[in-house]
C-alpha cells in the first residue's frame, strides 16, 4: 500500500452554481456536505461513508429555478476531483461490483475505472421527488460523475417499490463498487493488457 495521499479538489463557478469539492480516497469516508438539497446531502453522505472516500462539498446553486443545475454540476465537479485523485489509475483494482439491499429494494452497480466513460442506468421511479430532490436527477448525477471521472458505470435496480429506498440503494451500491475499484492491487501495475489506461 502506498503512502501517497490520493486527493483531488475542484472549484467551479458558473452563472448557475458555485461549487467547491474535495475528495481524499483513503480517509475513512468523512463527509462534510452542504448542497441546499436535504435528500441530496443524505445521498452524498452515504456515497462518502460507504465508499471510504472523504468528501467535502460546499454547493450554492440556483435552487429558485430547480435542483437540476446544482445536482448535475456537483456530479461534474465530484467526478473531476475523483479523476484527479486517481491520477493515471495505476496500481488499482480498477473494477468493482456491488449489490445493495435497502428493505424491499435491491440495486446493483458495476464499474470500471477505465478512462472510457459510459453510463447504463436502469431504474424507474414512481414519484417525482424525495423532498426537494427530483428523482430523475439520479441518472443525471451519475452520468456527470461517470463522464468526468473516466468511469464506465452500470446501474440496475433489480426490484423495489419505495423511491427513497431505491435511490439510497443505488448510491450505496455505487459507493461499495467504487470502494473495491479504487483499492490498491497486489503489484502496483496498471491492470490492462495495453499497459496504460
Amino acid at each position: 500500500m502506498s503512502d501517497f495521499i490520493r486527493k483531488g479538489s475542484v472549484n467551479r463557478t458558473t452563472k448557475e452554481t458555485d461549487i467547491k469539492v474535495s475528495v481524499v480516497l483513503d480517509n475513512k469516508g468523512n463527509a462534510d456536505i452542504s448542497t441546499g438539497i436535504g435528500f441530496f446531502d443524505h445521498m452524498l453522505t452515504a456515497l462518502s461513508v460507504h465508499s471510504g472516500i472523504s468528501i467535502t462539498a460546499k454547493i450554492k446553486g440556483d435552487l429558485h429555478v430547480d435542483c437540476h443545475h446544482t445536482i448535475e454540476d456537483t456530479g461534474i465537479a465530484l467526478g473531476y476531483a475523483l479523476g484527479q485523485a486517481l491520477g493515471n489509475k495505476s496500481g488499482i483494482v480498477r473494477y468493482g461490483t456491488a449489490y445493495i439491499p435497502m428493505d424491499e429494494s435491491l440495486a446493483m452497480a458495476s464499474l470500471d475505472l477505465s478512462n472510457r466513460p459510459f453510463l447504463v442506468f436502469n431504474c424507474d421511479f414512481t414519484n417525482q421527488s424525495c423532498g426537494d430532490y427530483d428523482l430523475c436527477m439520479t441518472e443525471e448525477f451519475f452520468r456527470a460523475f461517470a463522464f468526468n471521472s473516466g468511469m464506465t458505470l452500470h446501474i440496475n435496480m433489480l426490484y423495489g417499490n419505495n423511491d427513497h429506498h431505491k435511490a439510497e440503494a443505488i448510491y450505496k451500491a455505487v459507493a461499495h463498487a467504487l470502494k473495491k475499484a479504487i483499492a490498491y492491487n497486489s503489484d502496483g501495475a496498471v491492470l490492462s493488457t495495453k499497459g496504460v489506461l
